[in-house]
């Protein structure tokens, strides 16, 4: 077993989805946390750098849908749940001409929490986001900071 953090293994990849559980249970403040440490501990720029077996790029499907901030825990709900994003600004280019934006203001290593979310200008008030939503196009916007946060009136995640 490999990438282990407490019981959980991040280099077996039927667990990946683990920790965004903890938004369900009403701490997205560890899973931010949870994400931070992966990408810190286990996906290194060096040949030893991946704490798994990446031969069906679920390794792979994961840093990149937490590096933009969201994640399908549930691939076939239509849903990606907020996680914390890992890069400062990244675009998807879609089909008909749409390009839809994640940007994460004042990421760093310190600000590794989510202080609010908006999609199109509009706060994100759940811990979700919808596929459809991302298919339209348009910019989803992270702040970030340095101090965990819990969900109060729908205004933080």
């Amino acid at each position: 077993v490999t990438g282990l953090i407490g019981q959980y293994a991040h280099g077996n990849e039927p667990s990946h989805h683990v920790a965004y559980l903890y938004s369900y249970a009403g701490h997205p403040e560890k899973t931010q946390q949870v994400i931070r440490e992966v990408f810190d501990r286990f996906y290194l720029a060096k040949p030893d750098g991946l704490c798994g077996n990446d031969d069906c790029g679920q390794m792979s499907a994961w840093y990149i849908f937490s590096a933009m901030g969201f994640y399908p825990v549930n691939p076939i709900s239509g849903e990606y749940v907020l996680g914390a994003p890992q890069i400062e600004k990244i675009s998807l280019s879609l089909p008909e001409g749409k390009t839809f934006t994640v940007e994460a203001k004042g990421l760093s290593k310190a600000n590794k929490y989510v202080q609010s979310v908006e999609l199109n200008g509009k706060p994100v008030t759940g811990l979700t986001i919808s596929h459809k939503d991302v298919m339209k196009g348009g910019n989803l916007v992270f702040t970030m900071t340095d101090q965990p946060g819990r969900p109060t009136g729908g205004q933080r995640l």
